[in-house]
């Protein structure tokens, strides 16, 4: 496992998706297709996009079955955001820090016909969003630890290593805040990351993780390593020691 765990192998494989001549303008993803920018994560040379979807019951574009307002943090090419719009929520935020991830997903928002439901945002985590509320607040987060003092490369890197896990303690204080009454704070996170840490802080901050759903993968490049993809949902320590 320690190897799935290594960010020198994490940047390094954000360098090799930027840089291999295979990389597409346009990809298939649900039987759809979507624009790819440079300088954007591409799901094409990762599972992790079509593991979230699956997660969280978006695996099949345009059925249906969602309603209300959903952020998702970290959109890159706004996969998941179009997802959401398409399957019936009403107003739809597609967030990252990187501008040609938020260019990206208006592009797709666009291509898919919901670019009235869907904003594209530029912002850093909640940054620009403070005063909105949503009914699901979603991000499949850069969940491998890089050390504190890495300092990034590019802002490509920003969608493989989070140094410190500045982000994710952000997102798991955070989130909540920004959830209209009964709606849900939900993380992708997998074994790839440190969960164990993740768990120390969210106590520290007085959250629960709850796992609601987990698939298992063989991923290729680790040889026979099995990495577990989970859904985790971020609530209020309600003091009866869950999580």
């Amino acid at each position: 496992m320690v190897g799935t765990q290594s960010f020198v192998r994490s940047l390094e494989r954000s360098r090799l998706s930027l840089t291999r001549p295979d990389r597409p303008v346009e990809f298939e993803l649900l039987g759809l297709r979507w624009d790819l920018l440079d300088e954007v994560f591409a799901p094409v040379f990762s599972p992790s996009t079509a593991v979230a979807l699956d997660l969280l019951g978006l695996g099949q574009a345009g059925r249906g079955g969602w309603s209300g307002s959903f952020l998702e943090i970290g959109c890159g090419t706004g996969v998941i955001a179009v997802c959401a719009a398409l399957a019936g929520c009403e107003r739809v935020v597609a967030a990252d820090v990187n501008p040609r991830a938020v260019e990206n997903a208006a592009l797709n928002a666009a291509r898919h016909g919901v670019a009235d439901r869907v904003r594209a945002v530029r912002s850093d985590l909640f940054s620009e969003l403070r005063e909105e509320r949503f009914d699901t607040v979603f991000w499949s987060s850069n969940y491998v630890r890089a050390p504190e003092d890495y300092t990034y490369g590019s802002m490509h890197e920003r969608a493989y290593v989070d140094p410190g896990y500045r982000a994710h303690r952000r997102y798991v204080a955070e989130a909540p805040l920004l959830l209209a009454p009964g709606g849900r704070a939900l993380l992708h996170f997998s074994s790839r990351g440190v969960l164990g840490e993740l768990r120390e802080f969210a106590r520290e901050y007085g959250r629960h993780l709850e796992v609601v759903g987990s698939v298992e993968l063989v991923e290729g490049e680790y040889g026979d390593d099995v990495v577990e993809h989970l859904l985790l949902e971020i609530g209020a320590d309600d003091g009866a020691g869950r999580g």
